[in-house]
């Protein structure tokens, strides 16, 4: 039913469109008059701020600073987490003392993370840089203008402290912007004082943000118990296409979607955004600090606050977020004979657990009750479903089906009925004949289902996680399967000519480099020797000696591969190609140390000779000492000799002095029957060195096999 307006009982001028009343509704005493009588007022300027870091209904914001660090006011101390989620500022400038859990303003009473900022009494800006927002909008870049606005903190203060930039983004044009300036809630007159006295401001800001959601209309709805307010804001549009709407007092016609109904007849259905039917609603305080943002640079560190109730100089102070509520408290005068203390108006606010807890950017009131204004609510009795909470709720649910659900903790039961379209009111509360705090148990239902979905959501996370591994793991397996498979393919293949003959010719070049270095040794060393050098050269003999032996070994060996392959020599099957290459690493070592040794000798003379090189530079004893040395070399040498005259030549082993008779005779033994086996072979006709290199590759074979199938199940 349309209820006209009559411009004579609002303020003249004011618009005369219909009005729309929604269901239920109640009538709560005001109490108003006690603080909208006074002008704002700053707030004291406190020794510690104490700003819980989940400021929003989304995501807490993650820490920027640390402990001990100097911040400024409007310093960036914490940034956004998410899009659902906005920053916080340092509302003044002074040192953190501490980021750890603290009392917050809760009924839970439990605590949470907060940043405390020790004040140094300055209070000193930072350096401030206007954002252009009409450049990023004429560009079209609105979501530049979005996240500037998430970053300086701007949230919803009518209480529902919805991140206000993610209601900026959606539809390309607007029909109707309504701004919320019901306030509707007894006690708390903060918004009627901001639009009283910032008219200006505020309908700047309600410019800026219809500009930015291209709105065809506004609409400001204003309770007619605020006719200051009515006037102050139709003398600052001053013939703008804005109308101002007065609507009757009646809670909760603040709701947005009461308000939404009241000035347009849209009903939200449930699960439907009021922006697809192309009707979005902001509260004043937030259209203002949005100005503020956007035009000064200025960042949400303070809001204006309500307090009243039991104290002596009840009024509405604009205090910096984080003031510790005591200070508040004490800055009203709080009288004695306080009961208890509300946070937010005494319908939907709900006891504090202290008031060491910070002022947060939701607390639009603190009330001080006392028994006279908040009587004894009496004991709670059996729901006896008289149906009056039905009558009185706004969102037109089944409030006594609800309690009966979250009660008995049949939450599926209470979704079923649409439990979060509840706005939380508490009108249901207030008209209940048993006392029944219905709002308690609704919430109640909502936490423990909030907590089962994140539960879930975490539960989630796991399995994926958990099934990614296992995927990962597969594929790892197989990838080390295929290369294992491919490994093994090119080692059956057979090496060719071209291969073998390319190792050879290494060989060959290594060998040359080899002899060369040799050459160059034996060089510097002619050159360098100047004295006696013959037990020198007969060392140097004998090791000349066992290198063109074993090089005359390897030739045979390599030869005698050759002829029983057929003049082929495969290198994958005939000699191990890693151990050769540690062969001929060997030799490339032993010939530098050799060349490095011969160089030393060069250039110090160590032979009974050369004594008399520099006489003039060594002592008596020193000299001694070297005589003492040569000729116990000289009869090690002297050893070494006699051992070799005792055996054979060829039968020598390469460190004589080092064996005794049991282990020289155990060598003899294996190098005859090396010899014997080598005759034996040689005397074999070509059909049965055929025969004997079949059974060895097969066996070869056979070997790689099982090494093979072990490394395979090994993996």
């Amino acid at each position: 039913m349309a209820l006209p307006g009559d411009p004579a009982q609002k303020g003249g001028g004011v618009s005369a469109r219909p009005i729309y009343k929604f269901n239920g509704g109640v009538h709560p005493p005001e109490h108003k008059r006690e603080s909208s009588g006074t002008p704002i007022v700053a707030g004291p300027l406190p020794a510690q701020l104490v700003l819980p870091l989940r400021q929003s209904i989304g995501n807490a914001a993650k820490p920027l600073v640390a402990v001990g660090e100097r911040v400024l006011k409007g310093q960036l101390i914490a940034a956004a987490d998410g899009s659902v989620s906005a920053a916080l500022h340092a509302p003044t400038s002074g040192t953190v003392t501490a980021i750890e859990g603290r009392l917050v303003a809760h009924p839970s009473g439990l605590a949470e993370a907060c940043i405390v900022i020790a004040s140094d009494g300055r209070d000193e800006w930072e350096a401030r840089t206007r954002f252009d927002w009409r450049a990023a909008y004429d560009a079209g870049n609105g979501r530049a203008i979005r996240d500037y606005l998430r970053d300086m903190g701007v949230v919803g203060l009518g209480g529902a402290v919805f991140p206000s930039h993610l209601k900026l983004a959606g539809r390309d044009a607007l029909d109707t912007l309504i701004i919320n300036g019901a306030e509707c809630e007894p006690y708390i007159t903060c918004d009627d004082r901001l639009m009283r006295e910032r008219a200006a401001d505020l309908v700047a800001g309600i410019r800026i943000v219809r500009q930015l959601l291209n709105a065809r209309e506004v609409l400001i709805g204003i309770e007619d118990n605020k006719p200051e307010a009515v006037a102050a804001l139709h003398a600052a549009i001053d013939g703008a296409d804005i109308e101002v709407v007065v609507v009757p007092t009646l809670y909760p016609s603040g709701g947005a979607k009461q308000l939404i109904k009241l000035l347009t007849n849209i009903e939200v259905p449930s699960g439907v955004r009021s922006t697809d039917l192309g009707v979005q609603c902001f509260n004043v305080a937030t259209v203002y600090t949005i100005y503020r943002a956007l035009e000064h640079a200025e960042p949400v560190i303070s809001r204006i606050v309500t307090l009243t109730g039991n104290v002596a100089r009840p009024g509405n102070v604009e205090a910096l977020i984080g003031t510790p509520l005591s200070d508040l408290m004490a800055f009203a005068g709080e009288q004695t004979g306080t009961r208890e203390h509300i946070y937010g108006g005494p319908m939907m606010g709900f006891a504090l657990p202290g008031l060491n807890a910070g002022l947060s950017k939701a607390g639009n009131c603190v009330i001080a009750t006392a028994p006279a204004d908040f009587p004894d609510k009496g004991r709670e009795m059996p729901c006896i479903r008289c149906g009056e909470c039905a009558s009185a709720c706004p969102a037109e649910l089944q409030p006594m089906d609800l309690y009966w659900f979250s009660r008995s903790r049949e939450f599926g039961r209470a979704q079923e009925r649409n439990l979060f379209d509840c706005i939380e009111c508490g009108a249901c509360a207030y008209v209940c004949p048993s006392s029944i705090q219905l709002v308690d148990y609704y919430r109640f239902a909502k936490s423990e289902i909030w907590a089962a979905e994140a539960s879930k959501k975490a539960a989630d996370k796991a399995r994926e996680r958990h099934e990614f591994k296992q995927f990962r793991e597969e594929r790892e397996k197989r990838e080390k399967a295929e290369r294992l498979a491919a490994r093994q393919a090119a080692a059956a293949k057979p090496a060719t000519t071209a291969d073998a003959a390319a190792a050879a010719d290494d060989a060959e070049t290594k060998a040359a480099k080899i002899k060369a270095a040799m050459a160059r040794a034996a060089e510097r060393k002619a050159a360098g020797e100047t004295g006696d050098t013959q037990a020198t050269d007969a060392m140097d003999a004998e090791k000349r000696a066992k290198i063109a032996a074993a090089m005359e070994k390897a030739a045979a060996r390599k030869a005698h591969l050759e002829s029983l392959q057929g003049g082929e020599a495969p290198v994958a099957e005939a000699v191990d190609e890693a151990k050769a290459e540690k062969i001929r690493a060997a030799m490339e070592a032993a010939a530098q140390r050799k060349a490095a040794r011969d160089a030393a000798k060069a250039d110090t003379p160590a032979q009974a000779g050369e004594t008399d090189v520099a006489p003039a530079a060594m002592d008596d004893a020193k000299a001694a000492k070297i005589r003492a040395a040569m000729e116990a070399a000289a009869q090690r040498k002297a050893h070494r000799e006699s051992l070799q005259a005792a055996a054979p030549v060829a039968e020598a082993a390469p460190a004589a002095s080092a064996l005794d008779p049991e282990k020289a005779e155990r060598i003899r033994a294996a190098m005859q029957k090396r010899d014997e086996e080598k005759a034996r072979l040689a005397a074999m006709s070509s059909e049965e060195r055929a025969a004997l290199d079949a059974e060895r590759q097969a066996r070869i074979d056979a070997a790689r096999v099982r090494a093979a199938a072990k490394k395979e199940s090994e993996q």
